[in-house]
């Protein structure tokens, strides 16, 4: 899961009252936008009567021994954050997400996870903010770790409401508010592809990488690959523009077939050029938008095995284009992929930190357009790179390295699982971020 917090603000615009643990329960869905499968959800509230303020999401490490540093992390990064954007907050409310693992029932996952919740309450304590409740989500059951009244929360749990049925769901269906599912099948449309297609596609990529890893090292011929890869991503954003609308997964399975395995390898490749990167993110805004966000998800599902890292610079420009067009659930989700596969690009990195302290994105579009028009001038004085950015990378076919990455209250980089190792080899060109 993911390891980099996601934060966001609160919503004013409607307005409604949730009483006890099943109602929290059942609001959780719509104040994320999604289903949070296997997390830690923190929610901060406000005022006497608790409105809802920022919240933040994070994959339950693996690992038990985690616990403790990451539970005073995600306390730290609420109350600083909250403190930054509306004030510091009055209370917290805590979630925990899992369904239960093989051979496990609801409850046995909810004693499980019973010390992350004592360390989160403990954690938000010690910042002298209180945890209002806590409910671990497990099963289609809640539970509560706070209320010691078996009457109201007996120990085998109560149902999740039906879905639909709510007073937040009513109040959600009239202000437009939509739940996209849960985060696993959000992260299985950017999943790499399996099976022999997976296998065509690496063949491709190799192949692809081998011819342009020459000219990478080359000024001027980085520049002619540059362009070529925008001119072939255009020309696949009209085809993706051509084909009919459909259901999000026969949208992804059409979009597939539309991007042939030498046409996807090609713009991957290039996308790896920060430059070349950076001049596709303009097409963040009107009638290309949407083609776009549907190319960056179809050439994130093409970064196959040993090329899973290179789907750092499509799932960010997916995110970029999300977050642009108002989907910010959908941003959070392809910006948390990104920096999953590498914590040091920083473009996600800057990205994530703008849309969970709640940012207009309009201050970057601004950004674009004028980079956009003025970039007949700018070619005459050379091209200038985004502070932070590190040079451009080549590593040549076959050959292997580990990275690690370390995580940091309060920043968007994050660890890894414990037990995951970082994915190793990767093949063609690499960027700087």
């Amino acid at each position: 899961m993911n390891k980099h917090h996601e934060s966001t603000g609160p919503s004013d615009e409607q307005q409604i009252t949730l009483r006890g643990p099943a109602e929290l329960a059942d609001a959780l869905p719509y104040l994320m936008g999604f289903h949070p499968n296997d997390s830690v959800v923190m929610v901060a509230l406000h005022g006497g009567r608790g409105r809802f303020g920022g919240r933040l999401r994070l994959g339950i490490p693996q690992s038990a021994h985690e616990w403790p540093s990451v539970a005073e992390q995600l306390a730290e990064c609420l109350v600083k954050g909250s403190e930054r954007r509306r004030g510091r907050p009055d209370a917290i409310v805590v979630f925990l997400c899992q369904d239960p693992a093989e051979g496990e029932t609801g409850n046995q996952t909810m004693e499980r996870l019973r010390p992350l919740a004592q360390r989160l309450r403990t954690a938000c304590g010690e910042l002298d903010v209180p945890v209002l409740e806590a409910l671990c989500i497990s099963g289609n059951r809640f539970w509560s770790y706070v209320c010691p009244d078996a009457r109201c929360c007996p120990a085998e749990g109560n149902p999740l409401a039906m879905p639909g049925t709510s007073v937040m769901a009513a109040a959600a269906t009239y202000a437009g508010v939509q739940v996209r599912g849960s985060l696993r099948e959000m992260e299985a449309r950017l999943a790499p592809q399996s099976s022999v297609a997976g296998r065509e596609q690496q063949l491709a990529l190799d192949s692809a990488g081998a011819a342009l890893v020459p000219k990478l090292l080359d000024e001027e011929s980085r520049r002619e690959v540059s362009g070529i890869t925008l001119t072939l991503a255009r020309r696949l954003m009209k085809r993706l523009g051509r084909a009919p609308a459909a259901t999000p997964s026969l949208s992804d399975l059409n979009d597939d077939r539309l991007i042939s395995h030498e046409e996807a390898a090609g713009v991957i490749l290039g996308l790896q050029d920060r430059e070349t990167r950076d001049r596709a993110a303009e097409w963040m805004e009107g009638p290309e938008a949407e083609s776009a966000l549907r190319l960056w998800r179809a050439l994130a599902r093409r970064c196959v095995a040993p090329y899973e890292e290179h789907a750092a610079a499509p799932l960010t420009l997916a995110g970029w284009v999300s977050w642009s067009t108002g989907d910010e659930p959908s941003a959070r989700v392809a910006l948390g992929l990104a920096l999953r596969l590498d914590p040091g690009y920083t473009f996600a990195q800057l990205l994530h930190e703008a849309c969970n302290q709640g940012l207009d994105p309009e201050t970057l579009r601004r950004c674009l357009r004028g980079e956009r028009s003025t970039r007949t001038v700018r070619r005459g004085h050379g091209t200038g790179r985004v502070a932070g950015a590190r040079s451009v990378r080549v590593q040549t076919a076959g050959r292997r390295r580990a990275r690690t990455g370390s995580a940091r209250p309060g920043t968007a980089s994050g660890r890894r699982r414990g037990g995951q190792p970082r994915a190793e080899g990767r093949r063609g060109t690499r960027t700087g971020r």
